[in-house]
Formats: C-alpha cells, sequence, structure tokens
C-alpha cells in the first residue's frame, strides 16, 4: 500500500495561467511553481486572459494540489481598469480585481490553514494585503511577492514616449503604482526581482528598514529545450531564404515598439544591400501595428507558431532591439541556448550582462545595428560560444536555488 504523504500548503496567486511557458512572463512564473511544487501542495489562483490556454489548465494538476482560475476578458478589464481614475488607485489594481479570486483566495487560506503566500506580479498582492485597520490578519504567513520588474518604471519610460492626455495617464500610473509596490515591499517578508540589477532599483528607492527584504532571483532557460541538437517541429512558415527573425508575445507594447522601430529605422538599410533578405516576426496575437509591417518588402508577419525554434535555429542572426524594456528578456537568453548570433539593445542585455563579442553585437543606433545584421547575414555557419555562457549562467537549476530559503523564518541575507 502506497501511502501519500501530504506537503505543507502553499498559496500560489499569478496574473495569468502560468502554462505553458511559452511567453516571458508564464516562463518564470511556472518555473517557479514547479520548484515550489517540490516542497509544497500547491494551491493556485490565475486568471486566464487568452482562450487558447484554457486547453493547458489540466496539464498543472502535475504541481498544484488545486487550481482556480478565471477568464479575463480584456475589454471588461480595460473598462475596471478606468475606474481607477475615480478612486485615486493604480489602473493595474481594478483590472485585476475580481470579488470571486477574493472570496476563493480566503476561502483557501481558511480551509488548507495556509501559512506561506507566493505571489506573482502586484497586481495580484491586492487579495492578499491587510485591511485598513487589521494589520495582524497576515501576523503568522509569511508572504513572498515575486515583482519581476519595476513595473511602473516601464510606465514611466512609456510616458516619455507620449504627449497630451496619454502621457499624463501614463505618468499617473507610474506615480500611483510606484507608491503601491514600496507599500507592498513594507507590508511583505520578501520582496523579489528578475536580475539583480533590477533589484538594486527597486531597493534604492526603499527606507534602510525594508532594503534587506529585496532581493534578485534571475530566470533561466530551458536548455534541454533550447538545445540546438534537439528535435524541432515541422513549421511550414519558417522562410526559404536567409532571414532575421524576432520572437515574442506580438500584443506586448515593448514588443511592437522594437519590431517598428526596426522595420522603420534598420530595415530598409539592410534591404539596399541585400534586396532578397526576410525579416520575420514571429509570436502571438499580433496586434494591427504589427500586422501592417508585413505590407513593406521582406516582412514576414508569422502570428501564433507551436514550436519558435525553427525560427531561431535557421536564421542567420535575430534581433532584440528593445527600445522599452525592464528585467531580463527571455527571448535573448533562448537565442544564445541555440546557439545563434544576437543583434540587440543595451536594454535587451541588462541583467543578463554578456559582453559585445563576436557572437554578439550590443548596438543601440540604428545605422550600426543595420550593419551588424548584416555581418551576420553574410556569415556562413560557424561555431559560436552563446551556449556555453547560457549553460554557465542560466539554466533554472541554477537561478532558482535560492527560491526555498525566502519562506524560512530566519531572515534572509540580500
Amino acid at each position: 500500500m502506497t501511502v501519500i504523504t501530504k506537503k505543507e500548503p502553499l498559496l500560489f496567486l499569478c496574473h495569468r495561467i502560468p502554462f505553458p511557458p511559452n511567453k516571458g512572463d508564464k516562463i518564470r512564473s511556472f518555473n517557479i511553481l514547479k520548484k515550489l511544487s517540490e516542497q509544497y501542495d500547491i494551491h493556485l489562483g490565475c486568471f486566464i486572459d487568452d482562450p487558447f490556454d484554457k486547453q493547458y489548465v489540466e496539464g498543472l494538476n502535475k504541481y498544484c494540489a488545486s487550481v482556480f482560475h478565471l477568464d479575463q476578458h480584456k475589454i471588461i478589464a480595460k473598462l475596471k481598469g478606468l475606474t481607477s481614475l475615480l478612486t485615486g488607485k493604480p489602473i493595474t489594481l481594478p483590472y485585476y480585481f475580481d470579488k470571486r479570486m477574493q472570496q476563493w483566495t480566503q476561502r483557501t487560506l481558511l480551509s488548507e490553514n495556509i501559512t506561506k503566500i507566493f505571489v506573482y506580479s502586484s497586481s495580484m498582492a491586492q487579495y492578499v494585503q491587510e485591511k485598513d485597520g487589521d494589520d495582524k490578519q497576515f501576523k503568522y504567513t509569511k508572504r513572498v511577492i515575486d515583482f519581476v520588474d519595476v513595473d511602473s518604471d516601464k510606465w514611466r519610460q512609456y510616458a516619455q514616449k507620449k504627449t497630451g492626455l496619454a502621457k499624463w495617464v501614463f505618468q499617473r500610473e507610474f506615480q500611483l503604482l510606484a507608491k503601491y509596490e514600496d507599500k507592498i515591499c513594507a507590508e511583505f517578508e520578501h520582496s523579489l526581482f528578475v536580475s539583480p540589477d533590477e533589484a538594486k532599483l527597486f531597493r534604492d528607492r526603499q527606507p534602510s528598514t525594508e532594503q534587506t527584504k529585496v532581493h534578485g532571483l534571475l530566470n533561466g532557460v530551458d536548455v534541454d529545450f533550447f538545445d540546438p541538437q534537439a528535435d524541432f517541429s515541422d513549421e511550414p512558415l519558417v522562410p526559404q531564404k536567409p532571414f532575421i527573425s524576432f520572437t515574442g508575445a506580438m500584443d506586448y507594447w515593448a514588443n511592437i515598439d522594437a519590431v517598428v522601430w526596426f522595420a522603420k529605422q534598420v530595415w530598409p538599410f539592410i534591404l539596399q544591400q541585400q534586396p532578397e533578405a526576410v525579416f520575420c516576426i514571429v509570436g502571438g496575437n499580433p496586434s494591427n501595428e504589427v500586422k501592417a509591417l508585413a505590407k513593406l518588402q521582406g516582412i514576414e508577419v508569422t502570428g501564433r507558431v507551436h514550436d519558435v525554434r525553427p525560427f531561431i535555429a535557421q536564421a542567420q542572426c535575430v534581433v532584440a532591439p528593445m527600445q522599452i524594456a525592464r528585467g531580463i528578456q527571455n527571448k535573448v537568453l533562448e537565442a544564445m541556448s541555440l546557439n545563434k548570433a544576437i543583434v540587440l539593445s543595451s536594454m535587451a542585455m541588462a541583467g543578463i550582462n554578456a559582453q559585445s563579442n563576436a557572437d554578439i553585437a550590443i548596438v543601440d543606433d540604428a545605422t550600426e545595428c543595420a550593419h551588424k545584421c548584416l555581418e551576420f547575414y553574410a556569415q556562413t555557419s560557424k561555431d559560436r560560444a552563446n551556449r556555453e555562457w547560457v549553460l554557465a549562467h542560466f539554466t533554472w537549476q541554477q537561478t532558482l536555488a535560492p527560491l526555498g530559503q525566502y519562506f524560512l523564518d530566519k531572515d534572509v541575507e540580500k
């Protein structure tokens, strides 16, 4: 007779279903969930903002004792977010608030006698915060939050690119969200960020009493999946001509901004030298602005693909010309793990901290970006060292090793 031993329960709140690990935030949230499930019985509460992902809920049963998920309709969520203009809250909070999630959270905490809570993304902290006048509600509970990035600073960057009403709205969100992030840090035991650089940015604005709570917990990459020797799916949309690729969720503003910049500022110069070249933009839910790029010479927009790896492995080089960024770019780690040459902005390299070399070009100028792309484009296959860098620094086993200590009773050194 097999005896099943229950592990200690842990509440895991996530703003988006952490499975499958096929986009930036889900890659990190899934791997953290997977790591924590080795030690805890996970009770997961999350939203599903893409109907395509509903088919994957069952796959979470391997890692979770229970899963509670709610559909999030983006139009309704945006309307809810606008109510913040009347309440003085950051847009993020009502956007992600649902009474059913709050009720489930409270029921689960009580019924499972949970004293360990992991929150992924500041938007989900509202479900496990002290209520006004009750600062003892979580006295015996250890709460750890993974902010991932300093989201408020993204809004500051967005505001810099806008004018008029949009600039005011984004500046408002930056200021209010920054205050909210600081409040969470004061309440929770530990605050995690995707890199030491990101953690320092946040730590430096905290009072000295809170600074030891702030830690960098690096992203990793699945080096077995992103292995140049692995068997890839047959993807009919992979260009048959030599091509340059960009991969990422194409409804994400920073990715949209990056490919539009590349298409307008860099691509025309590349075409002058290589008229047959192809720029392949790979990723789900492309915005109308991204779809419009497919009308330009040599640019292909794939939309969602089953397997992103052939679009990376068969490219002459991969680009990540991020003009707005925080944290670590998974697309960069994946390309490096597949041992591809990569041309990227200094923002895209932040947190990874590899140096420019024969396989990596870190450039912010459009003309220099074009020259580097053309240089890699003209090269025949050659041995590169990017995968060696990833294996040495960015496997999940390495990066998530400190995770468990944040739930221990003793203090953790930053």
